[in-house]
């Protein structure tokens, strides 16, 4: 059941949910934040498949990632959120596509290859490549690790996918390309921001607005890539 809060004024109402038998205290916590949630709303009327849109939405604003004919892979896309803003900021389309890799299924996208594969598979960097027919502009990494409810080795797990989305980023960039992907706070990824630092011109920490207050999450933004060896 759902109630609404009393309120005055003009002031948003906040909504709170009442835990049901059959449904667990943390899952009551995660409707309640996701109805309390501007981004939530702002993403069902504006059209985004997740409020993770405006993430990358910020970021780009920022950083200057996406521009029309820029080629771009996003691993661990579903449920398609970043990739609905890098298509309309890139103008991709079928001879030209975004590429986007992610084992859980994807609703079609106008301009997106979709791969349905695990990108950690030996075999998923070939099909990338093979996908997206030419250097990347820019890799984007929203992948995170399944929680564990522990938070140092959830920590632990998301960085070893940023460090892989960062291996393979590094096979299929353009000289002067972009990397942006998720991290935890937790102070294990200084190995990896060394090996960023020497691989791309300039690196940035960043938490972006629409990243959750209470969220661990930070983006790595890495600009400007440069081949070594």
């Amino acid at each position: 059941m759902v109630e609404k809060k009393p309120g005055s004024g003009r002031r948003a109402l906040k909504v709170h949910v009442k835990t049901a038998k059959r449904r667990k205290a943390s899952s009551t916590r995660w409707l309640e934040r996701q109805l309390n949630d501007p981004y939530v709303a702002r993403a069902h009327a504006d059209g985004y498949r997740a409020r993770s849109a405006y993430k990358l939405i910020e970021l780009d604003d920022r950083y200057h990632l996406l521009a029309p004919g820029k080629r771009v892979v996003d691993l661990g896309a579903a449920p398609g959120g970043w990739s609905q803003v890098a298509v309309a900021r890139t103008h991709a389309t079928v001879d030209r596509p975004l590429v986007a890799i992610d084992y859980l299924g994807m609703d079609p996208l106008g301009g997106v290859t979709i791969l349905l594969k695990d990108f950690l598979e030996p075999d998923a960097p070939d099909a990338i490549r093979a996908a997206l027919g030419a250097q990347a502009d820019l890799v984007l990494s929203d992948m995170a690790a399944p929680t564990t409810g522990h938070r140092q080795t959830d920590h632990f797990r998301t960085v070893a996918l940023c460090a892989a989305a960062a291996d393979f980023a590094a096979t299929i960039l353009k000289p002067g390309g972009d990397f942006v992907a998720k991290v935890f706070r937790g102070g294990t990824e200084g190995e990896l921001l060394t090996r960023l630092k020497r691989d791309f011109a300039a690196v940035h920490h960043v938490k972006p607005p629409a990243s959750r207050a209470q969220s661990v999450e930070l983006y790595l933004v890495a600009k400007g890539f440069r081949r070594n060896g």
